[in-house]
């Protein structure tokens, strides 16, 4: 009887430039799915990607840095926004593929970035405001394509506005957990985000 010997994630040639980086987040959420935030370890990414650990510090000075950066990656973008025609179903499909992730590996990761991060209040809101705020970007690129179709009043888009649903959903992950509910996400759309950028002019 023959056993698979383990993979040598070392073997092969060494990847550079954007190459390099993609390999590095792929690594990075590979071992987020095996091990989890709390067993994530450098060495093991820098192996998994066929680079240096001294080269992964030179660009990410620690592993939430790191870590932050491979979520950020998994968000869709421009070219992979959700366009159904429909606002209202492009922000439920993105904020579904939202809730997805922070069902797996992402959700665990983020929950280990904010225990670890609770002991320096700087970190803690970097790792919010990155997180949150290229969830942001692609709800702001969805309201302002249906700014374009004549479905959304643009005067009403501030940065306040664009901001609503994704702090609503971390929000909802940092104190409920995940699975968010499905219902919450469409009381957030229907409720909640379509009233704001819907309405005839901005609030006093």
């Amino acid at each position: 009887m023959t056993t698979d010997s383990p993979v040598d994630h070392r073997k092969g040639p060494r990847r550079r430039g954007e190459a390099l980086v993609q390999a590095v987040y792929a690594a990075t959420l590979a071992e987020l799915t095996e091990f989890g935030y709390a067993g994530l370890r450098m060495e093991r990414i820098a192996e998994r990607a066929r680079t240096g650990k001294a080269s992964l510090y030179r660009r990410w000075p620690s592993r939430a840095d790191l870590v932050v950066d491979a979520i950020r990656s998994t968000f869709p973008d421009q070219v992979n926004l959700p366009e159904t025609g429909s606002l209202r179903q492009d922000l439920l499909t993105a904020l579904r593929y939202a809730a997805d992730q922070l069902d797996g590996p992402a959700g665990e990761a983020v929950r280990g970035l904010m225990v670890e991060a609770l002991s320096d209040p700087e970190r803690t809101k970097m790792v919010r405001a990155r997180i949150t705020e290229a969830r942001a970007k692609t709800i702001g690129a969805i309201l302002q394509r249906a700014a374009q179709r004549g479905e959304v009043n643009p005067d009403v888009l501030t940065p306040q506005v664009i901001s609503v649903a994704p702090a609503l959903i971390a929000h909802q992950f940092l104190t409920r957990g995940a699975p968010i509910p499905d219902e919450v996400l469409t009381s957030i759309v229907d409720e909640i985000v379509l009233p704001l950028v819907q309405r005839s002019r901005p609030a006093r």
